[in-house]
């Protein structure tokens, strides 16, 4: 999402950066920068100016003149001025009753009802308990059906009314999830194109009859600055906990994460970032300010990780590569659809310091390139799969046939396998590994000792 503002605060900041001194002239030039970076972003004009002025007024003072290094103590306070913009503090959901009930609104198209199926997935999981899915959406076909497929999927609870009235259906979800015993009610409520009395006055009356713990406004991040102002809309009708970003993974500027708290007051408290329902995150000011300035969120990629990958298939993998052993094509088709699950290499490689944006663009990490690669290796025997070397030409063929891909896709993906096992192979070798993050820091394909 924030690609493009990245690059081009990293570039207006690499003005200062490494400089024994900065002037006047340096601070005016990269704030004017960092200004434009800000618009071209969708970020609202006000929230804009108001950062660069801070930016400016604490560049040219004391904090940085009697700093060792004024390059970078430039950077900490556009880092500390961006936190400063997203929310300072994260702020978690706050539940409270039992069930404690989570009140989705917002405009249609903004992803609510799968917003919804997410966050009953992050609540179950993070903070346990069950949780009971309902939708009062009687205007939108299948929304009901959508919800209640999306529940089964999770295995949750999904609350089916007999009414087509909004309010009894929120009222009976209420009761039935006091009699069930669940831990959470996430009630997603009915959206529209835009903003109108009828939608409002639907929503105040649903948030009376369930005295939500939580009323959070769903906004879709591609939406630009109308999302803002639906947000200022949805806040001085209803009375707002939070805001949950969706769609962080598209093409949006990130205008709306940097400009809702500063215009509305309330906190982003989660953040979509992929299709999948465990695409879910908590919303950190502190590392989303790292990430738009290219420094990476380490702790981010680590908590991904730990989420998503099966613990003993990985070490498993990892004492081959120590003792120099054979990696099989079996042990190939785990790591891919391990990477599937953490959403692909490259929302991994986003959160890592040092990549950039322009780096990630040129690279080619299609998730459909990854399940073509899992069906070929579908399409093997146990023992070709353990035994790649035996796959002659007729082997190729029957096994593209069984794919269904080109006889190109197997011998390219066989080749792959090969460069891989070599190139774990040299990192079973002292100094190895050092090898490869030293290549990973430059951007270029891990170093192989291969005969010349």
């Amino acid at each position: 999402m924030f690609d493009q503002l990245t690059a081009r605060l990293t570039e207006a900041i690499g003005r200062v950066t490494g400089r024994g001194r900065i002037t006047e002239e340096n601070v005016r030039d990269t704030v004017r920068t960092i200004r434009m970076a800000l618009l071209e972003a969708d970020v609202a004009l006000p929230v804009a100016k108001a950062l660069v002025e801070r930016v400016r007024d604490r560049a040219l003072g004391e904090e940085v003149a009697r700093s060792l290094n004024p390059g970078q103590a430039f950077v900490k306070i556009v880092h500390d001025e961006l936190v400063a913009v997203l929310g300072g503090d994260a702020a978690p959901l706050a539940p409270h009753g039992r069930p404690a009930v989570i009140m989705l609104v917002g405009l249609q198209g903004a992803g609510k009802t799968t917003t919804a199926a997410k966050l009953a997935r992050h609540l179950s999981t993070q903070l346990g308990g069950a949780v009971l899915l309902v939708s009062t959406d009687v205007y939108r076909p299948a929304a009901r059906e959508q919800l209640a497929k999306l529940a089964s999927e999770l295995g949750v609870g999904y609350f089916r009314s007999m009414s087509d009235a909004p309010a009894v259906i929120a009222q009976e979800a209420v009761a039935a999830a006091e009699r069930g015993g669940q831990r959470w009610l996430i009630l997603d409520t009915a959206g529209r194109l835009h903003v109108d009395a009828a939608m409002m006055d639907e929503a105040r009356e649903l948030h009376r009859l369930v005295t939500p713990a939580e009323t959070l406004f769903v906004v879709d991040s591609m939406a630009g600055q109308d999302a803002v102002n639906s947000a200022r809309a949805f806040n001085e009708a209803l009375p707002l906990t939070g805001v949950i970003l969706t769609k962080a993974d598209g093409d949006a500027r990130g205008g709306v994460a940097l400009s809702v708290r500063e215009v509305t007051g309330l906190p982003i408290k989660l953040v979509g970032t992929g299709e999948k329902v465990d695409a879910l995150e908590a919303f950190v000011p502190a590392r989303f300010a790292s990430r738009i300035l290219g420094m990476g969120d380490v702790v981010g990629l680590v908590e991904q990780v730990q989420k998503s990958i099966n613990r003993e298939d990985m070490e498993r993998v990892a004492a081959k590569v120590k003792d120099g052993r054979h990696l099989s094509l079996e042990d190939y088709r785990e790591q891919l659809r391990q990477l599937l699950n953490m959403g692909g290499i490259e929302q991994l490689l986003d959160k890592l310091p040092g990549i950039k944006p322009e780096q990630l663009a040129g690279a080619n990490f299609d998730p459909k390139q990854f399940r073509r690669q899992i069906g070929i290796i579908d399409a093997m025997t146990p023992r070709e799969r353990r035994q790649p070397d035996l796959i002659d030409g007729s082997r190729k063929r029957r096994i593209a046939a069984g794919a269904g891909l080109p006889i190109q896709d197997v011998s390219r993906l066989l080749k792959q396998h090969k460069q891989l096992t070599k190139t774990m192979k040299q990192l079973s070798k002292g100094g190895g590994m050092q090898r490869l993050l030293g290549a990973m820091r430059r951007g270029g394909p891990p170093p192989l000792r291969g005969r010349r």
